[in-house]
């Protein structure tokens, strides 16, 4: 899902609430992927987990009214996306997930998403879905329902 940003981007560092010192809060996911390091300088969370209305740091960080007033204005640039429609982001971590999560597939599509090819447990194809891009998980093949423009994942995905 692709959030709305308002004004005009412009990183800033996320600052700790009790000293307002920049805090660096680049860390390495348990998935190898980008991540938001909790003040227990331990937790590293996925970035879609920051201001989710859910505590995933041991001490809340990543719900604070400072980070999360002013998404994604507060937020580490590294922990977002901006879609092919600059009026539009997502978290970082959603970006080459084999979803339309910007709407425009440019999170999965074109020189700025950068995303490896259609994994084994996908299709590649021209998807007829929506929320697809260019990839139909194989799970959809041979359902007797048309995933593929050109009806690939009914005749020939395996």
């Amino acid at each position: 899902m692709a959030f709305m940003l308002q004004g005009h981007f412009d990183a800033h560092s996320f600052k700790s609430t009790a000293t307002l010192e920049e805090v660096n809060r680049d860390c390495r996911t348990p998935q190898n992927g980008t991540g938001f390091l909790c003040d227990d300088r331990i937790t590293c969370i996925q970035p879609s987990d920051l201001c989710n209305g859910a505590y995933n740091c041991p001490s809340g960080a990543d719900e604070s009214k400072q980070l999360c007033s002013d998404l994604p204005h507060n937020l580490p640039s590294s922990l977002i996306f901006r879609c092919g429609n600059p009026k539009f982001w997502i978290f970082i971590d959603q970006k080459c997930n084999y979803l339309n999560d910007c709407g425009d597939c440019s999170d999965e599509i074109g020189i700025s998403a950068s995303c490896p090819p259609c994994g084994p447990e996908w299709w590649t194809c021209t998807p007829v879905e929506f929320m697809y891009c260019n990839c139909v998980p194989r799970q959809l093949c041979r359902d007797g329902r048309q995933q593929c423009y050109d009806w690939s994942d009914e005749y020939i995905c395996v």
